[in-house]
């Protein structure tokens, strides 16, 4: 005799569980390079990658909330670390690139060889990143403080959210200019659009990139299989066409 309901109610409890897409919170500075990198992961093995941008602190925050991200990228390594020992994370952080930081502009006097008397002589608005919550404006103020430019520049400082809502100003013209990750003014919608110089190393600590793997990450196997992703071969060389680092 056939049980054709019992057949059904055992095929349905032995078919392998199907997560959803693997839930993502990614520092604005990264949030080209790493459209590309969902890209090519979801090409690749065919899980799909639900993103979501802000600054590093403001995702911490969330995170220490209750939000359900399941992999962390941060602008940072110092908040990842404080998520471990907040006993957020399931393994220890791990750095995936290491950042740059430009100056940009899209104003026509602007002077890369000689930017910090062009910087010291401007009058229009510089915009960073918000230094509280985002680690790329913590290190602008020490590129100011550094090439003693603060008593001229600060007064005219704004301020975003992020390093993406700073690189708007300048876009916008809203801001002269603005202290933004490298990875920004790299990216195709970027291109063609003002001129931009490095900032020396020297003139601020090093910006190491660290991911987490979040606590919900346990559910869904498929949030590793991202995490391990960042470091492949494919992940590393997207990175590198951003102008980071890697470590």
């Amino acid at each position: 005799m056939r049980y054709p309901a019992l057949t059904l109610l055992a095929a349905v409890f032995c078919a392998p569980a199907f997560a959803g897409p693997v839930k993502v919170a990614v520092a604005a500075n990264v949030q080209y390079a790493f459209a590309d990198i969902a890209t090519a992961f979801t090409r690749d093995t065919g899980v799909a990658v639900e993103p979501s941008y802000a600054s590093s602190g403001k995702i911490a925050t969330q995170v220490l909330a209750g939000a359900p991200f399941e992999l962390f990228l941060s602008a940072d390594d110092e908040t990842p670390r404080k998520l471990a020992a907040a006993s957020q994370t399931v393994q220890p952080p791990k750095t995936y690139a290491l950042g740059a930081l430009v100056l940009w502009s899209t104003d026509n006097s602007f002077d890369g060889k000689q930017w910090q008397n062009w910087l010291k002589a401007a009058s229009g608005k510089v915009a960073i990143a918000n230094p509280q919550t985002a680690p790329y404006g913590a290190e602008a103020l020490r590129v100011l403080d550094y090439y003693k430019l603060a008593d001229s520049v600060k007064p005219r400082l704004v301020q975003g959210d992020n390093i993406a809502q700073a690189a708007q100003f300048v876009d916008s013209g809203a801001a002269q200019a603005g202290f933004v990750a490298k990875a920004l003014v790299l990216a195709p919608q970027m291109q063609g659009k003002g001129r931009w110089v490095d900032v020396p190393e020297q003139s601020h600590q090093p910006i190491v990139q660290d991911m987490a793997l979040l606590k919900p990450a346990a559910a869904n196997p498929d949030a590793r299989k991202l995490f391990d992703y960042l470091s492949s071969p494919a992940a590393r060389a997207i990175l590198q066409r951003y102008g980071y680092r890697l470590p």
